[in-house]
């Protein structure tokens, strides 16, 4: 899609993140939007290419090679994951400049690679026939990202500091960036990355439009499965045992009002059995029933009291029907939480790039979860979202991420990439200037 014109040589004033996007200096060189339209075609290419051969996991062997590919003979240091098909690829600046700690800085891209299990509905003509789909648009974090690099690699003489890019496998549910980390990615450049930033493609978001917000933005995700042991019986003869599923039925209920009247509206606690699993026969009472539950909370302090009250709660309730129960209550990922300031950044550069009609700033955070909240957690940075609706689809005919039928437009990659070649390098122009 076409971008606003901006300024080839733009970075920001140290101090103001509103003002940073927009004040001029002779000293850095970035892309234009017509040097993204230029790589824009073989980015879509690239694109339909890890659609159509999406992976699951931590192990992505073939998506792994797409992007080796893509990025051979340019002039960076490559390094693939011990565990993981990771990719890390350091981008040297031409003008690197120490900043007031006595260190080159560095800013952290990153993009996630793997798909989901679920079998594509999309019509796609290099739609995945695997059992296999990228529902959740990682195909085109994954180009944009590619691309972000082949912008900045053109214009690396000028930057005065390192970009890490960060190609990530295991997303959804492997925590593949916690994987990443314990390899050694943020150091990667040398020093720790000063920033870093992300973006998610959203199927059912107009083509075109960022979000963000600073602050708290997804949530903690924790996962509680709780397996109730009763007494199984004949199905005809229910008081001569204990029926687990019965008192499971009650779980479902009562984990729900718990929370209506216990956790408060306005620091909100989302609770979701997703799983329920019990007995082998319609006239048969199993011996045991089990729940498994989605805990999606948006600060430390609730998702602290989760973990502590919930599995009393459900002791306490089995136990107050004569039956007992096990709990195993993990936390899986922290809440993804912007830096307020690196969250203005980010607003303030796609306003500049692309006006304030495309730009959203989030009332409220977003009940999803993602493991980019590993990297937030250990530097300061941002993270958002930029929608990829199909042009010409109707609002009512959208399907979400994670939807068999979710369609990513990828007629925005080229603002996608050229968005954060601006992110990492405009940022380096503030640490250097710091």
């Amino acid at each position: 899609m076409s971008s606003l014109p901006n300024d080839a040589d733009v970075t920001p004033t140290a101090n103001d993140a509103n003002a940073a996007a927009a004040t001029p200096t002779p000293t850095i060189h970035l892309p234009t939007a017509e040097d993204a339209a230029d790589i824009a075609p073989g980015l879509v290419t690239l694109r339909r290419a890890l659609h159509e051969n999406v992976e699951v996991g931590l192990d992505l062997p073939v998506t792994q090679k797409l992007v080796l590919d893509a990025i051979e003979g340019l002039d960076v240091e490559v390094s693939t994951g011990e565990n993981l098909s990771s990719i890390t690829v350091v981008l040297r600046g031409g003008a690197r400049t120490e900043d007031s700690t006595g260190v080159v800085p560095a800013v952290l891209l990153r993009g996630d690679m793997d798909g989901l299990p679920v079998n594509e509905a999309t019509g796609f003509d290099f739609a995945s026939t695997s059992g296999r789909m990228h529902a959740c648009g990682h195909d085109l974090h994954t180009a944009g990202l590619v691309g972000a690099l082949k912008l900045l690699h053109r214009d690396r003489d000028s930057l005065p500091g390192d970009v890490v890019f960060m190609f990530q496998p295991g997303e959804e549910g492997y925590d593949g960036a916690g994987k990443m980390i314990d390899e050694g990615v943020l150091d990667s450049a040398g020093p720790r990355v000063k920033a870093a930033f992300g973006i998610h493609a959203s199927a059912d978001a107009d083509l075109g439009v960022a979000s963000s917000r600073p602050g708290s933005y997804m949530a903690a995700f924790s996962k509680m499965t709780i397996t109730v042991h009763g007494k199984g019986t004949h199905a005809s003869r229910p008081a001569t045992g204990k029926d687990p599923i019965q008192v499971g039925a009650m779980l479902v209920g009562q984990l729900q009002e718990y929370v209506t009247r216990r956790f408060d509206i306005f620091d909100p606690l989302v609770v979701t059995v997703g799983q329920f699993n019990g007995g082998t026969a319609p006239n048969v009472i199993p011996d045991s029933a089990r729940l498994v539950v989605s805990v999606r909370t948006f600060s430390e302090a609730v998702t602290s009291r989760a973990e502590v009250e919930l599995p009393n709660l459900v002791r306490d309730l089995v136990a107050a029907h004569g039956f007992t129960a096990e709990v195993d209550y993990e936390q899986i990922l922290p809440p993804t939480i912007n830096n307020d300031a690196e969250a203005e950044f980010f607003l303030a550069t796609f306003t500049d790039l692309f006006g304030e009609e495309r730009t959203v700033r989030k009332a409220n955070p977003l009940p999803g979860s993602e493991d980019f909240s590993r990297v937030l957690d250990a530097v300061p940075g941002a993270y958002g979202h930029f929608g990829v609706a199909l042009p010409n689809l109707p609002v009512d005919e959208r399907e979400a991420n994670h939807s068999p039928r979710a369609r990513h437009s990828d007629d925005g990659l080229a603002d996608q990439a050229l968005f954060l070649a601006h992110l990492a390098g405009r940022r380096l122009a503030q640490l250097a200037e710091d």
